[in-house]
């Protein structure tokens, strides 16, 4: 239910956006600033606090694959709307203000820091968000987005980072099974991602 919102608040976004905004009274440009930080920073806590020890959901090769299709994702689909719809800037400054690509990765880093460690501690979770609604605010503070562009990037992020945690997990799942005594077993997983030197490799047992 809850993806399903966000899904159709995606798409009232992009329907008021599309109108476009055809005043040339644009506002001050005040550039970048902390939030060229501030939206790595969640996906980059959840790679140290796991680093560190901390009781997560995921090892090291699933944390890989899911944060990397969750980036891809988010970044694909960022860059397409971006070139595809050529909303001008609050500040004037080109025409891809929608959606917010800073919002979308913080709100990415957000949910993979969630889904990894918000069992452990709710206030994990809570740090995350915070951090990519921050992100969020500062952009449309220093008219670099307008606030449509900022809620639609986070529920790119936010749809990203689950969407690639469902096909993460049905791709590399273990096949369970009963042998002949009712006892379950696993079958090896039937795909397998790898890394190899020249790139990532699949590996397709039939």
């Amino acid at each position: 239910m809850k993806t399903r919102i966000i899904a159709l608040l995606i798409g009232i976004a992009m329907s008021i956006s599309s109108f476009g905004q055809a005043s040339t009274n644009y506002k001050r440009y005040h550039g970048d600033g902390i939030d060229d930080v501030l939206q790595y920073t969640p996906m980059a806590a959840s790679f140290l606090l796991k680093a560190a020890g901390v009781k997560c959901r995921s090892s090291w090769e699933q944390r890989l694959y899911k944060s990397g299709a969750s980036f891809i994702l988010c970044s694909g689909t960022t860059y397409l709307l971006k070139h595809s719809i050529h909303k001008m800037r609050p500040d004037g400054t080109d025409n891809r203000s929608f959606p917010s690509g800073h919002t979308a990765i913080a709100f990415s880093g957000a949910t993979v820091l969630h889904k990894e460690f918000g069992k452990t501690s709710p206030w994990i979770s809570v740090a995350g968000y915070a951090v990519a609604t921050i992100t969020a605010v500062d952009r449309v503070r220093r008219n670099r987005h307008h606030w449509e562009d900022v809620a639609t990037g986070a529920a790119i992020g936010f749809l990203s980072a689950q969407a690639s945690y469902w096909i993460v997990d049905k791709i590399t799942a273990k096949c369970k099974k009963k042998d002949a005594d009712g006892n379950t077993i696993e079958e090896e997983q039937k795909i397998q991602i790898g890394v190899a030197p020249d790139g990532l490799a699949m590996v397709i047992k039939l």
